[in-house]
């Protein structure tokens, strides 16, 4: 079974700290959330069991570093991890989403990289398999009867064996048979899948796949194509799918994490008509899989109990204490994230890995467009951006985005006729590209 990383508290906020600016209090608590999960792996199993997870809930403005700390924490640790809305089992009414269907969509992401894990490891075979097939369509099989014709027909599919590993035939086509499943609609009308899912456990819907009819179809391909088309077949062959399954779902359970956004959405007093009532049947279907529960997938049941759940949440027009009792006890640690201020986004621009001067000079890069930024010039786009984040709506980081591509703008547009030209962006150009935007306050708020 996949294992939880060994990295101490101190080095995960130090992986941390190379993707995103500030926050040390939340980074430090999802730290110590995920040493811990390590921690509950080195103990007896009887222990184990009782060992919760101590799941965590980020209050903060959006755009501070919330989502990417979640994502950045999973991909750190190779965890399955998804991030759902928690307004999202609101929108259609007092039933919305069904609350488990987050468990079966990590189950789902957790599959996929598994089997990608598991391909990966078998690609040299597969590879092996998929060059014999591309030799089989240049030189179909032949039985021969004597030995010398059987000798010379073998040193024909070597030479073109080296050839393929050549590139001599990159340029050619060949007609590729391929199996095509029948659409869903076909059996099963305007039903869709979630609603199998949440009738039957996921068992329906993999019943309805399995039923569907197939029907092969030959295609013309590149032989390049044709090699990826089967690599990816033979991967599949060589990947055991039960295996895939129990290890998917064993991570699932044991190092998964679910992020669920907007919280404070749902946080409604209670006692109340229409909204409250949703807000309070989402909290009241949370509970359970986030105190533990087993979840029915297609897959299996999937127990939740050692799932980490981090929460987030403005909480402008509400607070965690207007949450059901139980579901708050449930997210024991509590982390504030600050406003971003002028030094922030300063930092944002210059400091984490692949940042967005980083980014953008690569775009234009691969024009051979070399751009550059003066000091003064990030310095601006930094002040521009904490001002119309205080002036108008918050967005945090977000609004760098927006004010980026209006300083390059131009560039952008024209850098296909620019070729090796460099230009180099100053504090005086990028308050010329934005101060009237800035000055003009209703255009402002829509357009920054």
């Amino acid at each position: 079974m996949h294992s939880e990383t060994c990295l101490t508290p101190t080095q995960i906020v130090a992986e941390l700290d190379k993707h995103i600016v500030g926050q040390n209090a939340a980074k430090r608590a999802v730290a110590i959330a995920l040493r811990n999960r390590w921690r509950r792996q080195q103990l007896a199993p009887d222990l184990a069991r009782d060992v919760i997870p101590k799941n965590i809930m980020m209050i903060g403005p959006t755009g501070v570093g919330k989502t990417e700390i979640a994502r950045r924490l999973a991909t750190l640790v190779n965890a399955p991890f998804i991030k759902v809305e928690a307004t999202k089992y609101t929108e259609v009414g007092y039933v919305g989403r069904d609350v488990e269907s987050m468990i079966r969509d990590l189950v789902e992401i957790s599959i996929r990289m598994v089997r990608t894990e598991k391909a990966a490891a078998m690609e040299a075979r597969a590879a092996a398999a998929a060059e014999v097939r591309l030799v089989d369509l240049l030189l179909p099989l032949e039985r021969h009867a004597d030995a010398e014709a059987e000798a010379r027909y073998q040193q024909s599919r070597a030479k073109i064996q080296a050839q393929l590993a050549a590139g001599v035939f990159d340029g050619q086509t060949v007609e590729v048979a391929t199996e095509e499943k029948g659409s869903s609609e076909q059996m099963m009308g305007m039903m869709g899948m979630d609603q199998l899912d949440a009738a039957g456990g996921g068992g329906l819907s993999e019943m309805f796949e399995r039923l569907l009819p197939s029907r092969t179809v030959r295609r013309r391909m590149t032989v390049p194509a044709a090699r990826a088309f089967f690599m990816q077949q033979e991967a599949e062959k060589l990947v055991d799918r039960e295996s895939v399954t129990h290890e998917a779902i064993a991570r699932t359970e044991q190092t998964g994490i679910v992020f669920i956004d907007e919280i404070d959405k749902i946080a409604g007093a209670g006692g109340g008509s229409g909204p409250d009532v949703s807000r309070q049947g989402v909290q009241r279907d949370l509970l359970p899989i986030v105190e533990g529960s087993a979840v029915g997938t297609k897959h299996g049941v999937v127990r939740t109990d050692h799932i980490l759940f981090i929460a987030a949440g403005a909480f402008h027009n509400a607070k965690p204490s207007d949450m059901m009792p139980e579901l708050q006890g449930r997210f024991p640690i509590r982390v504030e994230l600050a406003d971003l201020t002028r030094d922030d986004f300063v930092r944002i621009l210059r400091e984490p890995e692949n940042s967005l001067l980083q980014q953008q000079i690569a775009l234009l890069r691969a024009e051979n467009v070399e751009l550059s930024f003066t000091d003064d010039a990030i310095e601006a786009m930094a002040e521009f951006a904490f001002n119309v984040n205080r002036k108008h709506l918050n967005i945090g980081a977000r609004r760098l985005n927006t004010i980026m591509e209006r300083v390059v703008e131009d560039l952008s547009f024209s850098a296909s006729e620019r070729h090796n030209e460099k230009h180099v962006i100053t504090g005086k150009m990028v308050t010329q590209r934005l101060s009237k935007i800035v000055a003009d306050e209703d255009r402002s708020r829509y357009v920054l």
